[in-house]
């Protein structure tokens, strides 16, 4: 176990730092430079004081000589300061951090709540009405596009029925309610975008649950389970489930990063302060610290999941304790 942990993360380094290279001179491709974004705006700006201001930042220097100086300051954990209000980066990040894992943790739990047993449930009435009607409810949900069911559902429970807010997650009053009081406030803002980012999720889960749980349900050892007299319910969810849920550990792992990355299309629509939509305006004003931040998170967490689903693998899989 040890050795194959050793090895695991010994090839995870060279791996990240490629991630972090690719990235900084794909960035840098884009048209435009935070000093340009700036200075064009202000007609006090001349065009020598720009020129200034690139070379105090170091934006006339080559792209690796840039690349080695953030590499750098990476190393030391420090990630810079924003080109728009010149706050740390790690401030801006770790400030939308809560927000973003909040609503994605519960978006998660969600979709396995619901995805994992409707899996179940069509793999075992195979062909059924149910199943059937879990197939074409999961697809639909899956086909809409999530902006445009974001507007419907805000216009229908937030504008029309006034049921539920449908912007930012938490109320004008918020300081003012009590503890309880801030809980349900909060929960109560969570509800369309947690609905609206589990929603998409839900149809892959549940279908690589029902196609794994097909699958090992005409193992031989299900029919000798069977064969000895044990229990409809103890074949399924002890010695069926327990083989059948490896899909579902790739999945997980897979999900890391959108824990912490969080959604740019419904943060944006519902006007959420998360990891999503700062991403987005870090685009837009080609903030490179920030983007350079946020992508090197996402590649953390990317191959932290995959490391943990083999991790996962290898304790649940005796194959490949065996192989290794």
């Amino acid at each position: 176990m040890t050795r194959y942990i050793t090895k695991r993360v010994l090839s995870l380094v060279p791996v990240f730092f490629g991630i972090t290279l690719i990235s900084f001179f794909v960035i840098h491709l884009a048209p435009g430079k935070p000093t340009e974004l700036d200075s064009s705006l202000n007609p006090k700006v001349s065009y020598e004081a720009r020129l200034r201001w690139e070379k105090i930042e170091g934006f006339d220097k080559p792209i690796y000589i840039q690349y080695a100086k953030w590499l750098k300051k990476f190393i030391t954990f420090d990630f810079g300061r924003s080109y728009i209000d010149n706050r740390p980066v790690s401030k801006k990040i770790l400030e939308r951090i809560p927000v973003t894992l909040l609503l994605n943790m519960s978006a998660l739990v969600l979709i396995l709540a619901i995805g994992v047993p409707a899996g179940i449930m069509s793999a075992i009435r195979r062909g059924s009405l149910a199943d059937r009607l879990t197939t074409v409810s999961v697809f639909i949900g899956f086909s809409v596009p999530e902006f445009w069911l974001a507007l419907l559902l805000m216009s229908l429970f937030g504008i029309s029925l006034h049921w539920l807010p449908v912007s930012g997650i938490k109320s004008m009053d918020f300081e003012y309610l009590t503890f309880s009081g801030k809980a349900l406030d909060v929960l109560w803002h969570m509800i369309l975008p947690v609905a609206i980012a589990a929603l998409g999720s839900l149809a892959g889960i549940s279908r690589y649950m029902r196609s794994s749980m097909i699958g090992v349900m005409h193992q031989d050892y299900i029919r000798t389970a069977r064969a000895k007299g044990l229990d409809e319910s103890a074949v399924i969810y002890k010695h069926a489930l327990k083989n059948a849920v490896l899909p579902v550990i790739t999945i997980l792992g897979l999900s890391v990063p959108g824990l912490i990355g969080g959604s740019v299309i419904f943060e944006s629509i519902f006007s959420i302060p998360g990891m999503g939509r700062l991403f987005y305006e870090s685009v837009m004003a080609r903030d490179y610290n920030t983007i350079m931040g946020i992508l090197s998170i996402g590649a953390i967490l990317t191959l932290l999941g995959n490391f943990l689903a083999d991790i996962a693998y290898f304790c649940a899989d005796p194959r490949i304790r065996v192989s290794e």
